[in-house]
């Protein structure tokens, strides 16, 4: 016990006054445990796990997290199990978005507290990668991230479903009157029939793409299926990995850098991926003290096509593409492209990890190559203008080309409330070359900035063919979702920017060539409704609600919170 040594139960010892007596208590508790002396003295890797019977998407975790433990005592540490908040995206209300600082908070605090050597980060839904990550970047201790993988596809009629995409496909349908009551409650039951996540390319397989490309998880480990063997030898790859990672110095710090940052947005945009990971981008980045800079992103864009045939894009599944090459395949196209020098959290550098060659020929038919992508530009862009003065985003690879230069009126709703009260109402003044506008849905709304910025078409306009329209918000949307959408307009209605300025008739321009959204109304009319402005709603009186309001960033720098930051 008088060991000098700072690893394992040596770690972080509890402040009683007394180091000995604080080091000779936890052994003692240890102990009551069942662990050898043998095992005491091994360093700790944690297993940092967020089950819970309220998220689909981590029902495999606790097969995933014996495989991981294999790992750990195979590689000569000690792997402990332990909890954090869970995140279910269809579960929680508002949104899942206002509690994922809340949850990396959880993390950031355990990894800290904890005496661990290094870490595993388990998780896959929507808002538990980036909560992980964000957390880790703040402890800066040695972790790297597991995901729990893609759901596999189900049937219905002969055709390939899977959620979410065909969720929205199919519920545009049956709002259109073109799918009955029965065939939707079928549909239900088949969109969704695995453990996983969405399988798709929404965000959380955008997430787990990204947390490869940042160097933060093992290469070739994004896509595998939730149910594949693979998935489980991955775990216990990871789990012998974060053994390894004891001692090394290989902290978030030294792998999420500005460059890593700028190669994981390259890849986004060449995934034609999920808007919401924008907002994750920027909040791991703001961790560390760095930024994700639209104007940036935008010349990035101009430049990087879209490699991936995936819905909702394109026409295949997660599944196709962990058969197709993955992303191994993705950064090899990219590769004239990337910071090869990024170091990754295998020791390697991405440059080193590219040299190998890959084990299977890549299949183009899901993975393009940049000389016949399936777009020349990438999938997502910034705008600016007087009506986003910081910025909002399109995603144009999901979007109808015959819109993207387009002016038309405003049809304004002024609140979730006042969508799904007026939206379908016959007698709705609309028309398919309107603009629909939702406020008051952002970050520093009650609503917390869900997804809702996937407007629904008004059922008049369904009903007589109506696909696709412009529709505009300071709200996100689904990774799974398609359409014509401008999402994340910052600042926000809420907070005072030009967004809660409009009404009615307005006319509103989009200018996806020029990057630009603008409100065409005369100034001195702006400056007399915003005279006239008040804020929506009452800040909450306690709790993390209170938090919430106080601290909470916009869009461009993540939803984090302005005390998390780093600096």
């Amino acid at each position: 016990m008088t060991r000098k040594q700072k690893t394992g139960l040596r770690r972080g010892l509890t402040h009683y006054g007394d180091e000995g007596f604080a080091l000779y208590l936890r052994r003692s508790f240890a102990r009551s445990m069942g662990y050898s002396d043998a095992m005491l003295e091994r360093p700790i890797v944690g297993i940092c796990t967020s089950p819970s019977g309220l998220n689909n998407c981590h029902r495999s975790m606790p097969e995933l997290v014996e495989a991981v433990k294999r790992g750990v005592l195979a590689g000569g540490a000690l792997p402990l199990e332990f909890p954090t908040i869970s995140l279910g995206e269809p579960f929680l209300h508002p949104t899942s978005l206002k509690f994922r600082n809340l949850m990396s908070m959880d993390v950031e605090e355990m990894l800290r507290a904890q005496p661990l050597d290094a870490a595993v980060l388990v998780g896959g839904c929507d808002k538990t990668v980036p909560a992980q990550l964000m957390g880790a970047c703040s402890a800066d201790i040695p972790v790297v991230q597991l995901v729990t993988g893609p759901m596999i596809t189900g049937r219905h009629r002969g055709e390939r479903l899977g959620a979410c995409t065909d969720c929205r496909r199919f519920w545009a349908r049956f709002r259109a009157g073109e799918v009955a009551a029965e065939e939707i409650e079928a549909v239900e039951g088949r969109l969704a029939t695995t453990a996983g996540t969405c399988a798709v390319m929404g965000t959380a397989s955008t997430m787990a793409c990204l947390a490869e490309a940042l160097g933060m998880a093992l290469p070739g480990s994004a896509a595998i299926p939730a149910v594949h063997a693979d998935r489980l030898r991955c775990a216990e790859e990871t789990g012998l990995l974060a053994a390894g990672l004891v001692g090394s110095g290989r902290t978030p710090s030294r792998i999420v850098t500005a460059e890593s940052i700028e190669n994981a947005a390259r890849v986004l945009l060449a995934l034609s991926g999920s808007t919401n990971a924008l907002v994750h981008l920027a909040a791991i980045a703001g961790r560390l003290g760095l930024d994700l800079d639209l104007h940036r992103l935008n010349a990035l864009s101009d430049e990087t096509p879209v490699l991936l045939d995936l819905k909702p894009v394109g026409d295949g599944y997660m599944e196709d593409f962990f058969a197709a090459g993955g992303m191994e395949a993705v950064l090899r196209e990219l590769e004239p492209m990337l910071h090869k020098e990024c170091l990754t959290v295998t020791g390697e550098t991405l440059g080193q990890r590219l040299e190998k060659p890959m084990a299977d020929p890549v299949d183009r038919r899901v993975v393009r190559s940049r000389e016949e992508p399936v777009s020349p530009v990438g999938g997502l862009v910034a705008l600016f203008g007087s009506l986003a003065p910081h910025g909002a985003i399109l995603k144009r690879a999901a979007a109808t080309p015959s819109l993207f230069e387009h002016e038309g009126r405003a049809v304004v709703f002024e609140s979730l409330e006042d969508l799904a009260r007026r939206v379908d109402d016959p007698g709705l003044d609309v028309t398919a070359e309107d603009i629909l506008v939702l406020k008051n849905a952002g970050p520093a709304s009650d609503a917390c900035m869900p997804e809702a910025g996937y407007l629904p078409i008004p059922k008049k306009l369904a009903a007589l063919g109506v696909k696709d329209m412009v529709r505009l918000s300071d709200a996100r949307m689904s990774g799974t979702a398609f359409g014509t959408v401008i999402l994340h307009t910052a600042p926000d209605a809420a907070s005072g920017g030009p967004l809660a300025l409009v009404e009615n008739g307005d006319r509103i321009r989009l200018s996806v060539k020029e990057r630009r959204l603008d409100l065409l109304v005369a100034e001195d009319e702006l400056a007399r409704r915003r005279s006239a402005w008040q804020p929506p709603a009452k800040a909450p009186a306690r709790g993390y609600a209170r938090l919430y309001a106080e601290q909470v960033l916009q869009a461009p720098e993540g939803c984090d919170f302005k005390v998390l930051r780093g600096v």
